[in-house]
């Protein structure tokens, strides 16, 4: 089941350079995007072109980084390509769908965050300059986020080895709005909250969270600086429903509250070794 998602995922991320990227002639911040740009100085298929690429970069990969990228990036970096050469053998002559390059790239945009999204939800990846970012990231020190940031941007501006300003300028943006969609899809959904109340209905709300929403909550001593009068103080992280029937209870219960509510990309949690 989990192999058959991620071939669902990888023949959507396809399906998006091929009917959109292709035609566009735009480099957005993937090795697809660099291959489009390749077939015009190398007589291969962009198809066989980005099996090249990848596979080299696994293998810079395994000797730089170790056996960090696991099955699913292998079986996701190979299955790329050869989807692209399906689509060139079923539909050798495509043309663009929308008739506009601008249009082609938004749409690409779009529905390669699909399967990218579904991919990164797996614990998985499309290969490629995941595997730049990475390399940079341990070499270089350098942010993941930051590292895929610059590795697209290079990959967008090398359409000017080839193409007019138009494109080039079309790939920049587009590579811009495809990280911030991603972020969208793929770092949005797991945005969560931090919620710190200071209630009279202490017991009460402590109750409400940990029996109603099963989350769990840490309680601080908290003391007033202007009258150094000591209040308990409820913190909890709650997702975006949860929140929901957090705020409509304190409303409710308790409408004099303090509140105050914190956005949280990341939590981790690391065991202490005695």
């Amino acid at each position: 089941m989990e192999m058959l998602v991620l071939t669902a995922a990888v023949a959507v991320i396809s399906a998006a350079v091929y009917f959109f990227l292709i035609p566009s002639h735009a480099s957005v911040s993937s090795i697809s995007g660099l291959a489009i740009v390749l077939s015009n100085f190398v007589p291969l298929s962009i198809s066989a072109i980005t099996m090249i690429l990848n596979v080299i970069l696994l293998v810079i990969g395994f000797f730089t980084c170790g056996k960090t990228f696991g099955v699913k990036t292998v079986y996701t970096s190979i299955l790329l390509p050869v989807f692209l050469g399906i689509f060139e053998r079923i539909l050798p002559d495509n043309q663009s769908m929308t008739g506009s390059a601008e249009l082609d790239v938004v749409c690409y945009i779009f529905v390669v965050s699909i399967g990218l999204s579904i991919l990164f939800n797996r614990n998985a990846s499309s290969g490629g300059l995941d595997i730049v970012a990475k390399i940079m990231n341990k070499y270089l020190h350098m942010e993941l986020g930051k590292a895929m940031s610059l590795s697209g941007m290079c990959v967008a501006l090398s359409s000017a080895l080839i193409y007019d300003k138009k494109t080039v300028i079309l790939s920049i943006l587009g590579t811009y709005l495809n990280g911030m969609i991603l972020d969208h899809f793929i770092f949005g959904q797991n945005v969560k909250r931090r919620v710190c109340i200071i209630t009279k209905k202490e017991e009460q709300l402590r109750d409400f969270i940990i029996n109603t929403l099963h989350s769990g909550a840490t309680v601080y001593e908290a003391i007033g600086a202007y009258n150094l009068e000591k209040h308990n103080e409820i913190i909890t992280i709650v997702n975006k429903s949860e929140y929901q029937k957090l705020m409509n209870y304190i409303n409710h219960e308790d409408p004099e509250a303090f509140i105050t509510v914190y956005t949280v990309t990341d939590m981790r949690y690391r065991p202490k070794v005695w």
